[in-house]
């Protein structure tokens, strides 16, 4: 997702205290509400910037796809969560400072962020998805040759569409004026978050602008056009300080089990998404975190397991 990869908009929103129910719950066997070594003893404080519809603070609450999964965790785990809202990089910035005990929002994995902190297995995956007219077709990469191809300043998808051969690619200063002007007719593709398109369609259906997801391109598309990988799924996970581990243990234990049980498909469902795209990890997935900062023989989780 954009959010993932981008700055963001900077917004001081205050803070604010959400309840999950202590007495009925049962702990897993990895953690208790009093071993987490939180910052708070039996709360989970949580940094979020607001971008829907996978986090945001509607009436004091914490709404979003994200918040829903991290809400349903922290019921398992007995804990109430404590909010705060900032930016981008101040979210990642307070869990590597340990200001916060974790950060959501469909932050993409990679090495050098895993370096400074601690990621849980991905709650989701985030397919290569498009914003197209209401009867357009562009199944592939090929299929985006010679056309006006459009994304939001400083998102990596920018890198990708300046790399298709004859293309006219074109940047945007927000996701409202990429949606603008596909509805317009004077974009023919627009590369944004898979779940922004999706709430999109449902909040805006006169625009007549719906979602497609691209096929990924090949190794040797991406070996001949090296800023292809950006037109590849990645994927996601909550954040925590890199001194977290029984937290990030617990927390990736109950994802794990929300794959299993239909719950992480139920909300992707309720959130606008295709459990089969967000929920099954592409081949290469595993590869990328073995050795680095998951066992030799890790699986990445999946609804196909």
């Amino acid at each position: 997702m954009v959010k993932s990869w981008s700055m963001g908009k900077s917004m001081l929103l205050g803070i604010g205290v959400i309840g999950f129910g202590f007495a009925a719950t049962i702990l897993p066997a990895t953690a208790s509400a009093q071993d987490l070594e939180l910052l708070k003893s039996g709360t989970l404080s949580v940094t979020i910037q607001p971008y829907m519809p996978y986090t945001a603070v509607k009436d004091g609450k914490l709404v979003g796809l994200d918040s829903d999964i991290l809400a349903a965790i922290a019921d398992k785990l007995g804990l109430k969560v404590e909010f705060s809202v900032t930016d981008f990089n101040g979210m990642l910035g307070s869990v590597q400072a340990q200001r916060a005990d974790i950060t959501i929002g469909g932050i993409a994995w990679s090495e050098s962020r895993q370096k400074v902190g601690l990621f849980t297995d991905p709650p989701y995956y985030s397919p290569p998805a498009m914003a197209v007219g209401e009867a357009a077709k562009f199944p592939d990469v090929a299929s985006l040759e010679g056309k006006n191809l459009g994304t939001v300043t400083g998102y990596v998808w920018a890198k990708s569409i300046a790399q298709v051969p004859n293309a006219k690619p074109h940047s945007y200063p927000a996701a409202d004026s990429v949606f603008s002007d596909l509805a317009s007719g004077r974009l023919d593709v627009g590369f944004l978050d898979p779940l922004l398109i999706t709430y999109q369609q449902q909040q805006r259906p006169d625009m007549k602008v719906r979602i497609e997801y691209l096929t990924p391109p090949t190794a040797e598309q991406v070996a001949a056009h090296p800023d292809y990988k950006y037109f590849q799924a990645y994927m996601t996970g909550f954040y925590l300080p890199k001194q977290s581990l029984k937290l990030e243990k617990a927390i990736s234990d109950q994802i794990d089990a929300m794959y299993k049980d239909g719950s992480l498909a139920s909300l992707i469902t309720k959130w606008g998404g295709d459990p089969k795209q967000f929920l099954v990890p592409s081949p290469e997935m595993a590869a990328q975190r073995r050795g680095i900062d998951r066992p030799a023989d890790w699986a990445p989780p999946s609804i196909q397991n």
